[in-house]
């Protein structure tokens, strides 16, 4: 979140509660292919509330700003497109595999490449920059972009597509805006936007569209 550590921990404890909340109320449905996308915002909640340590250390290589990337890279790679997955009514899963298989593959090489490189972070004003190494960056954030938001724009649930439609108009403010920042401040954009899993856990046909054998 940009402005502050205040901001990153007001917003990261707020989305986290919201989290907690459709969490809960999926597995009390009984609803566990539901269970990845729903704790999408309990995820990012706690990403914020990573980076407002990230603030508080005043950037540079420090535990906070690596375990901030790894959530930001490698995990949302592979977790965005298989909560998809799992969610999808039997009919759209087949879609999604092209996402899934690119998330894996950009997952690996962002994991390989935080787990030799260190990650820098630097306090921009009210923005947090984060420098990460990895090999064939440009290809690697287009595969990243393709697996988190094809995900959710294949979706068969017009909800999550939505979202997916919102991150992806997010993304391209963010790149506009905060070029250098990019990845912080769509990070931020992603978790206030998660809230609309709260809409997805609490649709009416939920019960008979995921709960279906494939």
């Amino acid at each position: 979140m940009c402005w502050s550590a205040t901001a990153d921990l007001t917003a990261g404890t707020v989305i986290a509660a919201a989290g907690v909340v459709c969490v809960a109320r999926t597995a009390r449905a009984g609803r566990a292919r539901d269970l990845p996308v729903a704790a999408l915002p309990l995820l990012l909640g706690a990403h914020q509330l990573i980076e407002a340590a990230v603030w508080s250390s005043g950037g540079g290589c420090s535990p906070a700003a690596t375990a901030w990337a790894v959530v930001a890279f490698p995990l949302l790679a592979v977790w965005v497109p298989l909560g998809g997955l799992l969610a999808a009514a039997p009919g759209s899963r087949r879609r999604l595999w092209g996402p899934v298989a690119v998330g894996l593959a950009t997952g690996a090489v962002l994991a390989y490449g935080l787990a030799t490189r260190p990650v820098t972070a630097e306090i921009r004003g009210r923005t947090v920059g984060y420098g990460v190494d990895v090999p064939y960056a440009p290809l690697v954030v287009a595969g990243y972009l393709f697996a988190t938001l094809g995900a959710l724009l294949l979706a068969g649930d017009r909800r999550l597509r939505l979202l997916g439609a919102v991150l992806g108009a997010g993304a391209v403010v963010c790149a506009a805006l905060w070029r250098l920042e990019f990845a912080s401040t769509w990070c931020a954009f992603a978790a206030v936007a998660s809230l609309l899993v709260l809409g997805w856990v609490r649709r009416p046909e939920a019960a008979t569209s995921v709960t279906r054998p494939a």
